[in-house]
């Protein structure tokens, strides 16, 4: 249990703010999902077992990167946590994942999770 607990402390870390990356926030869930199909993140996808499931295919989540992520907590209950992530692959698809607390509970797909957000967190350093 302790390793699933470091998983979740680690994850939940904001990355330093950034000027020079154009961020933009939404209110709601439903608004972000909105503005984010409009920029062409029209695939909705699923993970399970460390892999990507969008319209019946299947993707390795070693294809994707964050470009995008938005938290939202439950006004009552941190419990009613919520993130979208915006992935866009090297081939150019595009989509979103949209998790709720406790994604950690398929260990294969939290590591491949885990190991999006770690590029995605570089990628914010360097810029």
């Amino acid at each position: 249990m302790p390793t699933q607990r470091y998983f979740l402390i680690l994850f939940m870390t904001e990355p330093r703010f950034n000027p020079m990356k154009q961020q933009f926030h939404y209110a709601t869930i439903t608004e972000a999902i909105a503005q984010l199909h409009r920029q062409g993140y029209t695939l909705d996808f699923n993970l399970k077992d460390g892999k990507l499931t969008a319209g019946g295919k299947e993707y390795s989540a070693d294809e994707f990167e964050i470009t995008d992520l938005y938290r939202y907590e439950g006004a009552s209950d941190p419990a009613d946590e919520s993130t979208v992530y915006a992935l866009v692959s090297a081939s150019g698809l595009k989509g979103l994942l949209v998790s709720g607390y406790g994604i950690s509970s398929d260990p294969a797909s939290a590591e491949a999770l885990q190991k999006m957000h770690y590029k995605y967190l570089d990628g914010l350093n360097k810029a």
